[in-house]
């Protein structure tokens, strides 16, 4: 089966993969060195945020929309992560953006473009400030990242009158805090953050956050690098909502947590999506990880892992539609949008990527098909949740101003530890 795509990199999963690059053995103390190296200069200015509390570079002032040419240009540019779109391994082409062009007239280019969020946002933070065409007219970022770019400006509106499917979209993803009502973001895909374990090894399975903390799982437990996943369901077992305006000192109370679990041995490691491979040697038991690399690792090393969101809650992260400022195809980019948010479409896209699908009336579409496995694919609630699991699932809210800076520290601290 095909390697799926990774989940969208943090700059603390970032910060684990340029640890392990680095050479060596993977540990809590190269991690601290390989982000502590970038430096507090350097991660602020990552953030768009300077020592004083300014943004955009030390400037109040905000690019404008470059003028639409879309009725007279017909393509539009489209970046997003690596495997991430239904593709035909016989044709080399993306069946559905084949189709998007037939039926719409517009020229679609696709580039596998994203790596992780940081480092994408590294390459382009200087045109979108300058207001200037990056050569793309949708871009895909994670939550936090498109709550930085909506902040600073640097993503033009959407019109929503034309974007009628965009109805469509599940009632949890409407009203994020960054972006209410969706007027400059539309989610591509979602996940979750929750529990999972070798059914083998633990046949009763785990019900929360503090079953991970059992005697009997002493360094046999990983825990994700993506702070608001691991900190969040933390967070949700000690009764805080995620999604609210929690405190420094709940925060912070779930640090410690996570340092006397790192301290005593109870978990083996903290690490990005590379916990899979530690799941399926066995050197780990049970973890925090993501709902898409739980069904993907089940589809390819035969189904001995469950995933379950906690009693307490789970997070819900998503991968967001944007247009940069400097985009002269808005119109385009916008048709592009309202296609994949027709259900039909939707359904061909979850068939192949396996993560949540954010589009009402996929999961009918999908069960509608002559495929047996395609029918059977509908009733995986990996892909098409159930409303009792997304009643249980929480968004981490944004962060601001110096809360990214000083939670982001705290946790790189306990890390190094």
């Amino acid at each position: 089966m095909t390697q799926r795509r990774r989940r969208p990199l943090s700059p603390e999963a970032a910060a684990v993969i340029r640890a392990q690059q680095a050479g060596g053995r993977f540990s809590r103390r190269n991690l601290f060195a390989g982000t502590g190296a970038l430096g507090l200069g350097a991660a602020l200015a990552a953030c768009g945020t300077s020592a004083t509390g300014t943004t955009g570079g030390g400037s109040d002032a905000k690019p404008s929309p470059a003028a639409d040419k879309s009725a007279t240009d017909k393509t539009v540019n489209w970046a997003n992560w690596t495997l991430y779109l239904d593709y035909d391994d016989k044709t080399k082409t993306y069946p559905t953006l084949v189709q998007f062009e037939k039926e719409t007239g517009i020229k679609a280019t696709y580039d596998e473009a994203i790596e992780d969020n940081d480092s994408y946002y590294g390459k382009i933070q200087g045109q979108l400030k300058n207001g200037q065409d990056i050569g793309k007219d949708v871009i895909v970022f994670t939550d936090w990242m498109a709550a930085r770019v909506i902040e600073q400006g640097y993503v033009q509106k959407l019109d929503q009158g034309k974007l009628p499917n965009a109805a469509n979209i599940l009632d949890n993803l409407k009203n994020v805090d960054y972006d209410p009502g969706r007027n400059y973001s539309l989610t591509w895909q979602s996940g979750y953050a929750g529990l999972a374990w070798n059914k083998e090894k633990l046949p009763k399975g785990l019900r929360s956050v503090d079953d991970l903390w059992a005697p009997e799982l002493k360094g046999k437990v990983e825990v994700l690098s993506e702070m608001r996943d691991t900190i969040g369901l933390i967070m949700l077992q000690q009764g805080v909502d995620i999604s609210g305006a929690f405190t420094a000192d709940q925060f912070g109370n779930a640090i410690d947590v996570l340092d006397k679990q790192l301290s005593s041995g109870q978990i083996r490691q903290v690490k990005g999506n590379s916990y899979k491979e530690d799941l399926i040697s066995g050197d780990a038991l049970a973890v925090i990880g993501w709902s898409g690399d739980i069904t993907q690792l089940n589809a390819e090393n035969g189904d001995k892992w469950e995933f379950a969101i906690p009693d307490a809650g789970g997070t819900l992260w998503s991968d967001n539609m944007l247009v940069p400022i400097g985009s002269p195809h808005l119109a385009n980019a916008e048709a592009l949008m309202n296609y994949y948010y027709d259900p039909e479409v939707a359904a061909e896209v979850a068939a192949y990527v396996n993560y949540i699908c954010p589009v009402k009336g996929a999961q009918e579409a999908m069960a509608a098909s002559k495929d047996k496995d395609l029918q059977a694919l509908a009733e995986n609630t990996s892909i098409f949740p159930t409303s009792a699991d997304l009643a249980k699932v929480k968004v981490f809210r944004t962060l601001k101003g110096t809360e990214e800076t000083q939670f982001s520290s705290d946790f790189q601290r306990v890390l190094g530890n």
